[in-house]
Parts: C-alpha cells; sequence; structure tokens
C-alpha cells in the first residue's frame, strides 16, 4: 500500500490538475498505517502537493490539505523545517485560511521540537510571515501564530530573533493593522514576558510593555478593560508585580479601584454588583446544596482568597475581605459549621477555607473575635482521620508563620499555635497513670 501512495504523488507531481490522482491518493492514505509510511518516508517528495493549493479550486486544495496532514504525521518535525521552510513561507501567505491552519500546524511542530526550532530561527522571511498572520481575520490563525511566537521566545536565540532584528519593526507594523490586532500582539507580548525576569526585559526594551501600560489610562473604556486584564495577567508573576510596582502600575490601578463609584463605566474592569451576587450564589450552594457540590464551592471559595505574603497589597486585602463578606451575612461561622459536619471531606473543604485567609490581618481579626474559634483550632480532638489531622496542620501552619498573628491573637495563643506546629499533625497526648503500691 506505501508503494501505491509512492506511485501516486509521483503521478501528482507530473500533472498540472491532478484531481482524479489526488482523489485516488486521499482513498489509498486512508487505509495505510503510519508506521508503513514512515518507512517511505525518505521518497515522498511533499513540495509539489504545496504548490497544487489553488483557491479557485476549492475541491483539489481540500484535498492537498487533507493529504498533507495525514503524510506529514510521518515526517520527523526536523526533517519538516529542513525541506519545506520555501513551502511552509508559501503557506503561510496563501489566501485560504485552511492552507494557513495547516501550515502553521507544522510550525507549532516545529518550534515544540528544540532540534526544528533551532533550523527556522535563522529563517527570518518564515518567521515573518508567523508575524503577520496575528493580523488575519480569521482569529484560529492569529491564535496559533501567537502560540507558535511565544514558543520560540523560550530560548535565548528566539528572543535574540523576535527582539533584536528587524522582526520586531514587523511587529510593530502588523499592531497598526487594527485595535484588535494591536491586542493580540500584546497578549503575545505579555505571555512572553511572563516567562522570566529576561523575558520581561526584552519586552520592555522593545517599548512593547511601556505602550501597553499607556493604555491603562485611555479614554475608551473597551481598551482600558482590555489593557487591565492582559496587565494582571503579568501580575500573576513574581517578577511581572516586581516591575508594574517599580513602574507605578499598582498605584495606578489602586487609583482606579478608589475612583470606581464614581465611574459609570467601572463594572466593565472591576468585579461589581454581579460578581458580589455570584458570590452570594457560591456561599449559599456551599451551605444547602449536595455534598459534592458543596465541595467544589469551597475549593472555589479557596482559590478566589488565597494571597500570597507579597501580593497582600492593601487594596487587595481590602478586596478579599470585601468578598469574603458577600458570601454570608456570617461567613465565618457558616464555614465553621460546615467543618463540624460528620463528613471528612467537607470538613477538609472548610478547612482548606481558613486556611487560605488565615495569613491575611482582616481574616486573623475575624478569628479572634469569633467566641470559640482559637479553642476550635488548637483542639485535636476534632479531628479523627489523616486527612482530617494534616488539614489542620497546615491551618495552624499557616497562622503560626504569619507575621501579624502575634499581634491579633495575642502572645499566649499565638505559644499554643507554635507547641500545635512544633508538635506536629498527629500529636497524643500522653495519659499520665499513678501506681498503686501492690498492684500486679
Amino acid at each position: 500500500m506505501a508503494a501505491q501512495v509512492l506511485a501516486l504523488l509521483r503521478e501528482v507531481s507530473r500533472l498540472e490538475a491532478p484531481l482524479e490522482e489526488l482523489r485516488a491518493l486521499h482513498s489509498v492514505l486512508q487505509a495505510v498505517p503510519l508506521s508503513e509510511l514512515r518507512e517511505q518516508v525518505a521518497e515522498m517528495h511533499l513540495g509539489p502537493l504545496f504548490s497544487l493549493f489553488n483557491q479557485n479550486h476549492r475541491e483539489q486544495t481540500a484535498l492537498c490539505i487533507s493529504i498533507l496532514e495525514r503524510l506529514l504525521q510521518a515526517v520527523e518535525p526536523v526533517q519538516v523545517a529542513q525541506n519545506l521552510q520555501i513551502d511552509l513561507q508559501r503557506g503561510l501567505t496563501h489566501p485560504d485560511d485552511s492552507v494557513k491552519i495547516l501550515t502553521l500546524s507544522q510550525v507549532g511542530r516545529i518550534v515544540e521540537n528544540s532540534d526544528a526550532v533551532a533550523e527556522i530561527l535563522n529563517n527570518s522571511e518564515l518567521l515573518k510571515q508567523i508575524i503577520y498572520c496575528i493580523g488575519v481575520e480569521n482569529l484560529s490563525v492569529a491564535k496559533a501564530a501567537i502560540k507558535s511566537l511565544s514558543r520560540i521566545s523560550l530560548t535565548q536565540a528566539g528572543l535574540e530573533a523576535l527582539f533584536e532584528s528587524n522582526l520586531l519593526d514587523d511587529l510593530k507594523s502588523v499592531m497598526k493593522t487594527s485595535d484588535v490586532v494591536r491586542y493580540r500582539v500584546y497578549e503575545l507580548i505579555v505571555e512572553i514576558s511572563s516567562v522570566s525576569p529576561e523575558s520581561l526585559n526584552y519586552c520592555t526594551t522593545s517599548g512593547l510593555v511601556t505602550q501597553l501600560l499607556r493604555e491603562l489610562t485611555g479614554e475608551d473604556v473597551l481598551v482600558r478593560a482590555t489593557c487591565i486584564e492582559m496587565v494582571t495577567s503579568l501580575a500573576y508573576t513574581h517578577h511581572g508585580r516586581q516591575y508594574l510596582a517599580q513602574e507605578g502600575v499598582i498605584e495606578q490601578i489602586s487609583n482606579i479601584i478608589v475612583g470606581a463609584d464614581s465611574d459609570p463605566f467601572s463594572s466593565f474592569y472591576l468585579p461589581g454588583t454581579r460578581f458580589e451576587h455570584l458570590l452570594m450564589r457560591i456561599g449559599h450552594q456551599a451551605k444547602n446544596a449536595s455534598t459534592e457540590l458543596k465541595i467544589r464551592c469551597l475549593d472555589a471559595v479557596s482559590s478566589l482568597l488565597y494571597l500570597s505574603p507579597e501580593q497582600q497589597t492593601d487594596d487587595l486585602l481590602r478586596m478579599t475581605e470585601s468578598w469574603f463578606s458577600s458570601l454570608s451575612r456570617n461567613p465565618l461561622e457558616l464555614f465553621r459549621g460546615i467543618s463540624n459536619q460528620p463528613f471528612p471531606e467537607l470538613h477538609c473543604a472548610a478547612l482548606k477555607v481558613f486556611t487560605a485567609i488565615a495569613n491575611q490581618p482582616w481574616a486573623q481579626k475575624l478569628m479572634f473575635h469569633s467566641p470559640g474559634f482559637v479553642e476550635y483550632v488548637v483542639d485535636r480532638s476534632v479531628e479523627h482521620d489523616k486527612a482530617s489531622k494534616d488539614a489542620k496542620y497546615e491551618l495552624v501552619k499557616a497562622l503560626a508563620n504569619s507575621k501579624t498573628i502575634a499581634e491579633i491573637f495575642g502572645n499566649p495563643n499565638y505559644l499554643r499555635l507554635r507547641t500545635y506546629l512544633s508538635e506536629g499533625p498527629y500529636y497524643v497526648k500522653p495519659i499520665s497513670t499513678t501506681a498503686v503500691e501492690g498492684a500486679e
């Protein structure tokens, strides 16, 4: 069967309009295992198939795409990069989006392979065409191009190729296509910047990060909303937060939050009334839904409310406190009630909520002023299984390691937490016995 494929490929390459041969080749390929095709890959000349893409003949183009999708699976990415670069360039400039998608799928294979990507980093024309694919109307094409360029930038050589050559001018040029395309480029820049401090440095030196940040103060509310979303993505990384704080962007966003009440468009870029209603629903479901849904709600609350110490700015702490308050009239007692239910999964999920907020001063104050809460935390008799003991220990650890806990809980309670922590999760207090004279 593989021999028949080779014969048909040779026949196709000889003809100007090989529609019947393409149909036959497409049919035969469905029955040939990839292993057989790989054995014959050295004899497969695929260039002619790329030349047969014809926008005026949809069936012929569709057949060529389908055939190539199958045959290229048998070709290693390094061989694609070495032998088909010119064909890939043509594919990226073809007016048919399905041809671009096929080509970008092969580019995607190449950039995922460290040996193959090295083959194309010096091909500035191919890289240029990938960049210009960001500007096409078809979103699937643009997304594939962004993904490939982002992957290329994971190496030093890739960063140099994109930011220390004429390709940077091409990137800035394609941004001028439209507002939508400009923000696609920003998306790429944020993805690259988020990888490492070095990647961020390349992006800031290019001027594109500064251009993005300038749009935070733009008059167009939708542009501003998109900009805030992108900046937030960069803030997920430690080096990104440091850069944003250094540039005054954190303070800038803080001022936007403070002035939200006087901004009629703030609901576009800040969690508003709808979000608070969603939190109320989550709190209601955590109390009243099935056990499985309760656990999912509790896990969502834990993820939503956790702030690492370096993230704990005044604004973010106010935000998490506000979100916690929106969950219920008395959310601390809500979760404490759930934790007292005789189901280990629920008990652990509720403890995870307490652990998520345990290092935040507002939550510590709530806990301290809630009658009996501190005693509940250090009471080992509440937990009976390993998972629950581990979950309680994580809560104690989060509280004991907080810089503000001694001040808020007081030294005696702080020492109780430290003692619990040093004794470990499974400590059992020894029972003292009194010897009786004459007893056996």
